[in-house]
């Protein structure tokens, strides 16, 4: 898709214009900590790993903080994706391991891959969102612009049942930028068809990649923020605690 299905879809005063309304996928759209929970139990039975922790939860622990850590290391570009893929497992399990560094390494990749297939088939939502969508649907285009891998963040948007109400998807993996950086919301107006940057909305759980991005490149912007009830404005941007609160903006 090249260009919109709608030209003047806002109907708020606030959002005048906008065209396009992106949206993040993980924590936004598709609960990607609810899902990422489920993967990782399904794959400490299967792989074994009560061999190195003695239940799930410590295992999910001790993932969960330093998979956090990497991410925010690859969103500032400061490390790769496949180092990602591997330390995630890597460094949880390395001080419990016995074998060789290349054993692990390649223990790691196929925990990765098992751990792909698993979150890919979980489909745990964000409250609202597949009622938001259907509704913006009518006045807005709809985009989801996302940092994820593009061999599992297509399956959960089929998996979710999302897809069908999404006109566009533009994937880091696919442009070799993450956000924040511009380019990927330049080449995110271009996938568009337009190129006024006052056209487009995003809408994300994360305040720098999403937010900051956006603002930055002239979009506007809503952070999804649910450690704060309520909504609040925030000088650059609105930050809402609930997707139903866009029923008021959008």
């Amino acid at each position: 898709m090249t260009a919109g299905r709608h030209t003047n879809g806002g109907r708020s005063m606030k959002y005048e214009g906008v065209k396009w309304v992106w949206f993040d996928l993980d924590d936004t759209l598709i609960d990607f900590h609810a899902n990422s929970r489920l993967a990782n139990a399904i794959i400490y039975r299967e792989a074994g790993l009560d061999r190195y922790y003695a239940t799930p939860e410590q295992w999910i622990e001790a993932y969960e903080g330093h998979n956090r850590l990497l991410w925010e290391r690859y969103s500032r570009g400061e490390i790769t994706q496949g180092f990602l893929r591997v330390d995630r497992f890597a460094t949880p399990l390395s001080p419990r391991w016995a074998g060789s560094r290349e054993d692990l390494e390649a223990f790691c990749w196929r925990l990765d891959r098992e751990y792909l297939d698993r979150l890919a088939e979980q489909t745990v939502m964000i409250d609202g969102a597949v009622e938001q969508l259907s509704r913006l649907r009518a006045h807005y285009n709809i985009g989801v612009l996302s940092n994820g891998f593009k061999e599992v963040q297509h399956r959960k948007l089929e998996n979710t049942g999302l897809a069908p109400l999404v006109d566009l998807v533009v994937l880091s993996d696919d442009v070799g930028f993450n956000k924040p950086d511009l380019r990927i919301f330049a080449h995110a107006m271009k996938r568009a068809g337009e190129m006024d940057p006052q056209a487009h909305l995003m809408i994300g759980d994360n305040l720098a990649a999403d937010v900051g991005g956006a603002v930055r490149v002239g979009w506007r912007a809503i952070h999804f923020d649910r450690t704060q009830p309520g909504l609040r404005w925030r000088g650059s941007h609105i930050a809402i605690a609930d997707l139903k609160l866009l029923e008021g903006l959008l």
